[in-house]
């Protein structure tokens, strides 16, 4: 009895030492969220609250701080380790497995609100107006591809181009002079009906508003457009030969650094996750209230969400690698849970590295490239959230949607996931574009806004385990591409010893082999740090048969730590 426990004791203990951090994190989530709750019993202040959330704000800065260097460095260096040929097919392979993943993303969600209907139970708020300014599809998209190009390298890095709408009031004085005024007498009589007063009223026409388009910017990092400088610049350093290397070298040491940092840092954030997750339970309205308003829409999202990120998504994965799905989960668990505390798929970039390096095991070159796109482009659940919110919208307003209107959502909401950045609550900036495309008010996002943030948290946990599975299957199906590139140094276990025997005939034949030609070029890379050994052997009958038959050959061995040859 006592060794069965103390076997379960050692089993507990070894668990504990390799999943240290990430039991610490599902508690200090659990935590936060009892916290949060018990504190909005004590009716905090508004100045309370925000220091409150001061430990959860280092986090969040922290993670940002790492986001810079880490998409830069992992680019450059990612494509500069590799060929023309493969980093063109990793790339293509990538981007349309992530669009593919999103449309699906997208028809799940069509799917889900349409069965589900969330838009009756709700109820429209007249008393609301929305004050945010209009703007169109058209700027929007064209935003995204200015975004692409940013003029400024140093801007791009705190900074977005986004296109502004002025309102501008139109008078024109000649054209209010002949417009005729109309007026009205209203006649209004006392309590006893004697006397009766005249009211005149003066109508004039309301003067014409007209909305013009102007460049500004927005606070955020422009992840895209260094997304894509860091890429190009990859490639060319890639083609560049042994003039790029320097420079590939210092951002494979950035890179390295970087990892480090986290390695450390990762200790703070079960700390920082308590008062993140319970600051934002104190912000938020009464949850009653909210329940029976939008209550049916959150249990859309996240019926959408389950069914895409824990059925689709590791059935693709299953169906391509043939591996265990939940295995491979269960490596990036501790950035699922980052996700869910942060809702920045950027912020958990850094974690995301780290889990599938360590825990998965996944190529460095791969997860270099495909990672710093995908969170960029790749956004499953903001995809899935903007076609559920635009078609909740149409039924709020009792709005019937056409087949071809439903096509148009699931194309716009695709693309315009796309532009999302990784930022909190990004998905609320590109819905614009999916709510115009079909003509719904724009006005009607203040309806969805009360529950964003807590459905923000769980569609980045889906964009994040999106990320992530396309790691693995880039990795399962560029693996013969990446075995073959010689700049691996090979292992010990591959090398064979070469047999007694065929020493024996080498000697018969007088034959001499040196190192280069006993060993590939790869092998002869991997060892040049061994210094052969060579020994001559003392006159035997072989070896005067040898000599007479030809005086230059002579019998050379050459020893080293693995194999000898003769």
């Amino acid at each position: 009895m006592a060794v069965a426990f103390d076997a379960i004791l050692a089993r507990v203990k070894d668990v504990c030492k390799r999943n240290g951090l990430l039991i610490l994190s599902v508690l200090s989530v659990t935590v936060g969220c009892l916290l949060g709750f018990f504190l909005r019993t004590r009716r905090l202040s508004q100045q309370e609250i925000s220091y409150f959330q001061f430990p959860g704000e280092l986090l969040m800065r922290m993670l940002k701080m790492l986001i810079l260097p880490l998409v830069v460095s992992s680019l450059m260096s990612g494509l500069a380790a590799l060929d023309a040929k493969t980093s063109s097919r990793l790339g293509i392979i990538t981007v349309t497995y992530y669009l593919w993943t999103t449309f699906v993303a997208v028809i799940v969600g069509i799917i889900m609100v349409s069965i589900i209907h969330p838009g009756g139970a709700a109820q429209k708020e007249s008393t609301e107006e929305g004050g945010k300014p209009i703007m169109s599809s058209a700027d929007a998209l064209l935003d995204l591809i200015r975004n692409m190009f940013p003029a400024n390298l140093v801007e791009a890095t705190f900074k977005q181009y986004r296109t502004k709408s002025i309102p501008i009031i139109k008078s024109n004085k000649a054209s209010s002079e002949s417009t005729t005024r109309r007026i009205i007498i209203y006649g209004v009589q006392d309590e006893n009906g004697s006397n009766v007063q005249n009211f005149a009223l003066d109508i004039t026409p309301p003067p014409e508003v007209i909305y013009k388009s102007e460049p500004g910017t927005s606070d955020g990092m422009n992840v895209l457009g260094i997304v894509i400088f860091s890429a190009t610049m990859g490639i060319m350093l890639g083609r560049m030969g042994n003039s790029g290397v320097p420079l590939v070298s210092f951002c494979q040491c950035l890179n390295e650094s970087v990892m480090k940092i986290v390695a450390v840092a990762v200790w703070y954030f079960p700390f920082g996750i308590v008062f993140l997750i319970a600051g934002k339970i104190l912000e938020m309205d009464d949850p009653s209230a909210i329940g029976k308003k939008l209550g049916f829409y959150a249990i859309t999202v996240v019926c959408g969400l389950v069914v895409h990120g824990l059925f689709i998504l590791p059935m693709m994965y299953f169906f391509i690698t043939k591996k265990n799905p939940i295995v491979f989960i269960r490596g990036i668990l501790q950035a699922l849970l980052i996700a869910l505390a942060t809702s920045s798929s950027s912020a958990t970039l850094p974690i995301t590295f780290k889990c599938l390096l360590e825990n998965n095991h996944v190529d460095r070159r791969i997860a270099r490239f495909v990672l710093p796109v995908g969170a960029t482009i790749n956004m499953d659940g903001t995809a899935l959230y903007e076609a559920v919110a635009a078609i909740f919208i149409a039924q709020v307003n009792n709005y019937e949607l056409d087949f071809g209107q439903i096509i148009t959502i699931s194309i716009t909401a695709t693309a315009a996931s796309i532009g999302a950045a990784g930022i909190p609550q990004a998905g609320l900036v590109t819905m614009v574009i999916v709510l115009t495309s079909v003509g719904l008010p724009t006005d009607d996002i203040t309806l969805i806004i009360a529950v964003d943030w807590a459905l923000d948290r769980f569609r980045t946990m889906i964009n994040v385990l999106g990320d992530a599975l396309a790691a693995g299957i880039m990795a399962h199906i560029c693996r013969k591409e990446f075995i073959k590139d010689g700049d691996e140094v090979p292992l010990i276990c591959e090398t064979k010893p070469i047999d007694i025997h065929q020493i024996v005939a080498y000697q018969r034949n007088g034959c001499v082999k040196t190192m280069n030609e006993s060993r590939g070029p790869e092998t002869v890379k991997g060892f040049q740090h061994h210094i052969p050994v060579q020994v001559e052997q003392e006159e035997s009958p072989v070896e005067n048969h040898t000599k007479k038959s030809n005086s230059k050959d002579h019998c050379t061995i050459e020893i080293n730590e693995l194999e000898t040859n003769v």
